[in-house]
């Protein structure tokens, strides 16, 4: 794809970046095999662990997780009450959307307690090798601590774009806003109104001020991570994009990010 060109002028010392439809991979450039940190993309993968134990019956979304009051389904949306940073509680779960990487540690160590197996190896057990993902590391935060490649986050972002580990009507549910009307503010990017979650995966495409630019349809949802990562699925579209770089997220990556997600929707899957 001639959109991915325009990786090779980012002022990143390594990009790599990846394009798939539920038929495959369409399009890759850079050095797709190399393994770099993914910060809070990992969140994607951990509550894709947590839906598959939910369709197992191992954990439920009505289960207490996080601050009094709150759920699974609390914490994988970013309404427990927790504030942005630690477990210091500043509103009733549902009331508001914050952003919390100690929800989804809550959410992992809930698993590990139902199901008597480290989270880490239920992630590998349930995810990571049924799809051949042998590059992605699962070692350290749930919520923002593990590494991976292109070549396997866009093994993952297949299955979302075609699930086969799990039903159809759970990742529905994953992708469908939680606590609607809720404002937030997404770390690094600014606030909107609403911020919209559904479970682990972020909602807000489409819209002025979003990291991938205003191209990328509003039916999209991903995540991207603080370490210059990022990964988009519009399911309705069949289209998928995902990319690692090796400089932290800043505004550099609001300034080459967008014209590259606007070039991949204008080139689609061809």
């Amino acid at each position: 794809m001639k959109a991915l060109e325009q990786i090779d002028g980012w002022p990143v010392p390594q990009a790599s970046v990846a394009v798939a439809t539920p038929d495959g991979v369409v399009g890759a450039r850079g050095v797709t095999t190399r393994q770099l940190p993914i910060a809070s993309v990992s969140k994607l993968l951990t509550t894709y662990a947590l839906l598959l134990a939910v369709e197992e019956g191992a954990v439920e979304l009505d289960d207490p997780v996080g601050p009094s009051g709150s759920t699974l389904r609390h914490v994988l949306s970013h309404t427990s009450g927790y504030a942005f940073d630690g477990t210091r509680v500043i509103a009733e779960p549902g009331r508001r959307r914050i952003y919390s990487n100690s929800g989804f540690e809550d959410a992992a160590a809930h698993l590990e307690r139902a199901s008597g197996i480290p989270f880490a190896g239920y992630l590998r057990e349930a995810v990571l090798d049924p799809l051949g993902m042998s590059g992605t590391d699962p070692v350290g935060s749930p919520a923002h601590g593990f590494a991976s490649t292109v070549d396997d986050l866009i093994l993952f972002a297949g299955e979302l774009l075609a699930p086969k580990l799990l039903a159809g009507e759970t990742l529905d549910d994953a992708f469908t806003v939680q606590f609607p009307g809720l404002t937030g503010v997404i770390p690094g990017v600014g606030r909107f109104e609403p911020c919209d979650w559904g479970l682990g995966v972020e909602r807000n495409f489409g819209r002025p001020g979003h990291w991938s630019g205003e191209a990328v349809p509003a039916s999209a949802g991903g995540h991207f991570g603080q370490t210059g990562s990022f990964l988009w699925v519009d399911r309705p579209g069949g289209l998928a994009c995902v990319c690692l770089t090796g400089r932290d997220f800043g505004p550099w990556a609001l300034d080459v990010w967008p014209p590259l997600c606007t070039a991949v929707i204008d080139e689609g899957g061809g």
